[in-house]
């Protein structure tokens, strides 16, 4: 599918000399055409980077112009000099552009505890508003700008048409390249666990056509386009509560600051949040969107809002995904849902315990059925619940129920776990309705060797 950016917007990545790397693009820089609305939400470490503070300052607003994000460094515990620089990079920008400091929001990832090299990135500024852009190829730029030790760049992108009769709103396309590694590894079939049908859809509006039925409709008025674009870096220090990783999220839609600033916290607690790799929340994360209103028209409400939210939140999600498959030395993305819990926090304080249990994670990476683990975990969680009620399956084999052992094949559970890149963990408590799911990886000794070596 094709990766576009929204109306009104360019972009460009460049390799400034931040990281040690020859060539790595490492400063990426996103302008918008016109004044956008551009909210955020923040690590909630107690330690927070020079950026953070800043964007904080700065957000919500209804007049952002860019944002600016350099990598290998996160200008972290660097004092007044952090800070200093961190402004010094939004004058820059705004020097560049044509625009005043406080219009530009700013982002950092790195190595923590390292002043930023200030003529490096003047110049890397200079030379990224020099080449901003609207091609694919831009886009893809400035999404590898922000990485560090991600393996691929992740951007997600949708596109609704909004008809002018009311009511009428649908995704035409989607796009996702930090998914489609994992799309060659579906999720494996044990007993009971079935890949769902997708059915097809009219692209004009969403809605499946009977035999006939397009040549009886009356003819469409125009309609207007309005697409969702993020980017997102994260590899490591990944834990629920945000973590080290950064997402930009562009979009043409016409959009209120508290409606947006809701929408982006509401969508970050089921989606970014939902993500823990090694439970290590960083002191850099950010999420920041930005709206400039390009597409038109008043402030979406009703039925184009829902359809917006709903296109938001599947950018977010994907995102989030791909940072969980792109783990520090991962071999598997593991998907864990609890089910029938009294309340929703209490299926998540269950998923998170057992995505952060080493044990756990050490066994999906040696492909051993060890239900054990999980089921311990889960019992930890600090979550009441009768263990002689609950269940548990993986890939879809069933390993745990009524307290005790179920009949199964190690070995065939052991082979499933082999053949496939995709893990799921499914947790049914029978306490209540309530359901969440995290995402996270296996634990390998790439990951130690990854995070031994990264430094030096």
């Amino acid at each position: 599918m094709e990766l576009r950016l929204p109306e009104g917007f360019r972009c460009a990545g460049v390799c400034s000399g931040i990281k040690l790397q020859a060539g790595a693009l490492d400063l990426t820089l996103v302008v918008s055409d016109r004044p956008a609305v551009g909210v955020g939400v923040y690590t909630t470490n107690l330690v927070q980077a020079a950026p953070v503070l800043w964007d904080r300052q700065h957000t919500p607003s209804s007049r952002v112009r860019a944002i600016v994000a350099n990598s290998g460094n996160a200008n972290a515990c660097t004092g007044q000099r952090g800070m200093e620089d961190c402004r010094r990079m939004a004058e820059l920008v705004a020097q560049a552009i044509g625009a005043q400091p406080d219009q530009v929001l700013v982002l950092s990832t790195g190595i923590i505890g390292h002043y930023l090299p200030m003529d490096r990135i003047a110049a890397g500024i200079q030379q990224a508003a020099q080449q901003l852009g609207q091609e694919e190829s831009h886009l893809l730029a400035a999404a590898r700008g922000i990485m560090t030790t991600d393996t691929r760049p992740k951007l997600a992108c949708r596109t609704l048409l909004l008809d002018s009769r009311p009511q009428i709103a649908s995704t035409l396309q989607e796009a996702d390249f930090g998914q489609k590694a994992a799309q060659k590894h579906p999720l494996p079939l044990g007993p009971g666990f079935h890949a769902s049908d997708q059915g097809k859809a009219d692209p004009s509006d969403g809605q499946t056509l009977a035999p006939g039925e397009a040549a009886s409709r009356p003819p469409k008025q125009q309609a207007r386009q309005i697409v969702i674009t993020g980017m997102a870096k994260g590899a490591g220090m990944i834990a629920p509560r945000l973590a080290t990783m950064l997402a930009i999220i562009l979009t043409d839609a016409p959009l209120d600051p508290a409606a947006a600033q809701d929408l982006l916290a509401e969508t970050t607690e089921e989606t970014f949040n939902c993500v823990s790799i090694d439970g290590h929340t960083s002191t850099n994360d950010t999420v920041l969107v930005l709206a400039n209103g390009a597409a038109g028209g008043e402030p979406l409400s009703e039925a184009p809002w829902q359809a917006f939210r709903e296109a938001f939140r599947e950018v977010c999600q994907e995102l989030a995904k791909a940072i969980a498959a792109d783990g520090e030395g991962a071999t598997h993305l593991i998907t864990i849902h609890v089910r029938g819990c009294t309340s929703r926090q209490d299926a998540r304080q269950i998923a998170r315990s057992v995505a952060e249990s080493l044990l756990v994670k050490t066994a999906i990476a040696g492909a051993d059925p060890n239900w054990g683990r999980i089921v311990s975990a889960a019992g930890y969680a600090g979550v009441k619940f009768n263990p002689n009620r609950l269940t548990l399956r993986l890939n879809g084999f069933l390993l745990f129920a009524d307290g005790q052992p179920a009949h199964f094949n190690p070995q065939e559970v052991s082979n499933s776990l082999q053949a496939n890149r995709h893990t799921l963990i499914e947790l049914n408590l029978a306490e209540g309705q309530a359901e969440a799911t995290l995402w996270t990886t296996d634990l390998t000794t790439e990951y130690v060797r990854i995070n031994a070596e990264y430094h030096t």
